[in-house]
């Protein structure tokens, strides 16, 4: 595929460049005064609209935010992200409405469309409607402009401003997609062993496809979060009022026997799902009727930490509990410094973004303790799975 620097050498002074950034950060805050919480993915799109406007293009950067519902919602306004793009390039970035025409621009400036998806035809499944976004988009950056994909969060869509807008305009990977692939290919062709995985999160319905297409290339494979406990259901355990996926016991009884899955042996329970909750911890075979676990407990940290010591390669994705409260971040935060650990110990390591990558962040761990911290979760697992990515098909297959 064609790649940023290939466009940089073509010289791109005076000329329009669409980039299809990844900004969907975390808000906060009443609908006319919302606050980031976590600029990862902004500080991440960064390098690449900057090399954009230094070499002198007319940049138009378009992005999503959250889940609008068939039209423009306040709360998901681009506004906030624009002002800390502006502070982190140096440079006024304004909001334009798509509808309102290609913006007045002059090289090396820098222009935010709004939400794209206040527009219903960019996620449409008819290609007819999202075809004529697409050329509404082109449209935005002249007869002689180029597309630059680098929002790797967004690639496993099949979305206009994603795919569509690649087949009309000349396409280039920017160097955050490129890096991202490079970084999934050394985890799916050539992973130095031993090779150890973390999966966490809420259903084990969510990572199941993973699961299954990663068991037969790893060492171990680490199971936290509300997930873990459709396993131990699988094995006999009862987990009170856990979140249980009981369609999933027989699944996940049978990917046990790969031998591979460790299973927490401890876990924070709780009588309420709140950061004021009664909270114990328990073994696993004594979860007490009525409660809920929420975390990983010290145990079965120290018994993940112990197989990360000896990894050379990991992969981690979902939180190990409800991080978010304090009474059950622990989990996370011991299983976290346990892979930076492994990292200084000479190990390659891969946060595979969501809410893993927030966890990092708002647990204050380094972000330089990882080898790298991905921006797309959704797209990380695809690719893993062994999916075809529509927004790097289209790359690919670009003239």
């Amino acid at each position: 595929m064609r790649t940023l620097d290939d466009l940089l050498d073509e010289d791109v002074n005076g000329r329009g460049v669409l980039v299809r950034a990844d900004l969907n950060v975390p808000l906060e805050g009443p609908d006319d005064d919302r606050r980031i919480t976590d600029d990862g993915r902004i500080r991440a799109s960064v390098p690449t609209i900057l090399s954009l406007a230094e070499a002198g293009a007319k940049v138009v950067v378009t992005a999503h935010l959250g889940r609008p519902k068939g039209g423009p919602e306040p709360k998901y306004s681009l506004a906030p992200v624009a002002s800390r793009l502006s502070e982190l390039l140096n440079v006024p970035v304004r909001v334009v409405a798509l509808e309102a025409g290609p913006p007045q621009m002059v090289a090396g400036k820098v222009v935010l469309v709004e939400n794209i998806r206040f527009d219903q035809r960019e996620t449409s499944k008819d290609p007819a409607e999202r075809a004529a976004l697409a050329e509404e988009l082109a449209a935005l950056v002249g007869e002689d402009g180029a597309f630059v994909s680098d929002g790797f969060g967004v690639v496993h869509r099949k979305q206009a401003s994603v795919y569509d807008v690649a087949e009309i305009l000349p396409a280039y990977a920017g160097g955050l997609v490129l890096a991202e692939v490079e970084v999934l290919r050394t985890l799916t062709e050539s992973p130095d062993r031993p090779y150890v995985v973390v999966l966490g999160g809420s259903k084990v319905s969510d990572k199941l496809a993973v699961i299954e297409a990663l068991l037969p290339k790893v060492d171990s494979l680490l199971v936290g979060g509300g997930m873990c406990f459709t396993f131990l259901a699988a094995l006999g355990h009862s987990v009170g009022d856990s979140l249980l996926e009981t369609e999933q016991i027989d699944n996940c009884r049978k990917l046990l026997e790969s031998g591979k899955i460790v299973l927490p042996t401890d876990v924070v329970v709780a009588d309420d799902f709140s950061a004021e909750a009664n909270t114990r911890t328990v073994d696993v075979a004594e979860i007490p009727d009525g409660w809920k676990g929420l975390d990983i407990g010290p145990e079965s940290v120290a018994a993940f930490a112990e197989v990360l010591a000896g990894a050379a390669t990991v992969f981690w994705n979902g939180p190990m509990g409800v991080f978010e409260l304090a009474p059950f971040a622990e989990g996370t935060r011991g299983v976290a410094q346990a892979i930076v650990d492994a990292t200084a110990s000479g190990g390659y390591s891969v946060v595979g973004g969501g809410d893993s990558a927030a966890a990092v962040r708002a647990l204050g761990l380094p972000e330089d303790g990882f080898s790298h911290i991905s921006t797309g979760g959704g797209a990380s697992l695809e690719y893993l799975e062994g999916k075809e990515l529509p927004g790097l098909a289209v790359l690919e297959g670009a003239e």
